[in-house]
């Protein structure tokens, strides 16, 4: 009788205290964890006296049973990381697969007004962006902070130009006159083409002066 007695005021105390913890814990992803520890613990207690009868360690089979919730809680963790990371590796991967085809676009608009005018071509583009947002050749000038453009000598026979007139090197001072006049008329030229602001555009030479 004392047995039953304690089987029924441990069940009557465990519910008040059960009831006095969900009004404690805030509404968050572990409530739920929590509400089902109190609901094995409550079957637990319900199965006492069946406990009692085939002499099962009640203490074991709760640590058992909250061994089980963490290693479930940790590989959903792990999961969720490694489709996190799996999904920033694919959205840099498309990043860079655009941004290449971007600059192979702009070469392609810009090279032939460059080899007319002023015998140079593209060698690299380098884009800087203000945002992380998708980018489309639509929304370049919108999200474009800085496009610096890198140029080369452009070669024999591309852009129709044959004629080179004779230039002579002075190794002693570096080219910058003549580098810093053709780079305002080259941005003017690159802000008609692509319809980039000027202010954007940063003109540099081969071998690294703009």
């Amino acid at each position: 009788m004392d047995l039953l007695i304690n089987w029924v005021t441990q069940i009557v105390i465990f519910l008040l205290l059960a009831s006095v913890v969900d009004l404690l814990i805030p509404a968050n992803s572990m409530k739920k964890y929590v509400k089902l520890a109190m609901g094995l613990i409550l079957i637990l207690i319900f199965l006492k006296p069946v406990f009692y009868l085939f002499d099962l360690d009640v203490r074991q089979a709760l640590e058992a049973s909250f061994t089980e919730m963490d290693q479930e809680r940790i590989e959903n963790s792990e999961t969720e990381n490694l489709m996190k990371k799996q999904k920033s590796e694919i959205q840099a991967s498309q990043r860079a697969y655009i941004l290449e085809q971007m600059a192979v676009q702009l070469k392609d608009l810009a090279n032939n007004p460059l080899q007319e005018e002023y015998r140079k071509e593209i060698a690299d583009i380098d884009f800087q962006f203000s945002s992380q947002t998708e980018l489309t050749y639509e929304n370049l000038n919108e999200n474009l902070d800085k496009v610096k453009v890198t140029l080369k000598e452009s070669e024999p026979g591309e852009g129709g130009v044959n004629a080179v007139d004779d230039v002579v090197i002075n190794t002693d001072e570096p080219m910058n006159d003549e580098a810093d006049l053709d780079a305002e008329g080259i941005k003017q030229l690159l802000h008609n083409v692509w319809d980039v602001e000027k202010e954007k555009i940063t003109i540099i030479g081969e071998g690294g002066s703009s």
